[in-house]
């Protein structure tokens, strides 16, 4: 069993960018103990040479993390010490996982909360971290960015009629998980500014908006 101290020494070295030295094949390398006894290492050693390649290269969620050591056959309850000894160090930490995601996302490609709340559910992470992650991306600063990509996508529409533009900036944004109301709202307001008649534009508004 591995002691508690050499966990930590193991973070420490991960932290500094040298935690995966002794793997470089996947996960199934031996340690430099064990390399010239021909001899496997034991599962606990090979799930924490898999998870940490794989946090070297980016952040992952637990659960993200015990999918890979099911595919290499590391059993179930070995996975759990392990991965729960991560957890421990400060290694895995799902909770700062999403707050980046929707960070990230939200800046990089301008997702609303729907659409950050699905991806974060597909890799792993608890509804109410998602919850929490998700929450900190306030409705006013959703449409600001639903208008920064609106204003972008204005130019390439010019020349369309303006039911199919208007589908088409809708549908961007749909696309983004901004909802159906926001989305015609922020469109509707941009083609305004252009000069587009609003009592035309409301012609092509859904029931009750």
């Amino acid at each position: 069993m591995t002691r508690r101290s050499d966990w930590s020494e193991q973070a420490v070295e991960h932290r500094a960018g040298r935690g995966d030295r002794g793997d470089r094949t996947g996960g199934g390398a031996a340690s430099p103990s064990r390399a010239g006894d021909g001899a496997p290492p034991p599962p606990e050693e090979q799930a924490r040479a898999i998870c940490l390649r794989l946090l070297t290269g980016s952040a992952r969620t637990r659960k993200q993390l015990a999918e890979a050591l099911a595919k290499r056959g590391i059993p179930d309850e070995v996975a759990e010490e392990v991965l729960s000894r991560f957890e421990e160090v400060g290694l895995i930490d799902d909770a700062a996982f999403a707050g980046a995601w929707v960070d990230s996302r939200h800046r990089g490609r301008g997702l609303a909360r729907r659409a950050l709340a699905r991806e974060l559910r597909t890799k792993g992470v608890d509804a109410a971290l998602v919850d929490e992650a998700v929450g900190r991306l306030d409705a006013d600063q959703e449409e600001r960015t639903a208008r920064d990509l609106v204003e972008r996508k204005l130019r390439t529409t010019r020349g369309l009629d303006r039911e199919k533009r208007l589908r088409r900036l809708v549908g961007m944004l749909a696309r983004k998980g901004y909802p159906e109301g926001l989305a015609f709202q922020v469109v509707r307001r941009a083609l305004e500014e252009e000069g587009d008649d609003p009592e035309t534009l409301d012609a092509y508004l859904p029931p009750g908006e």
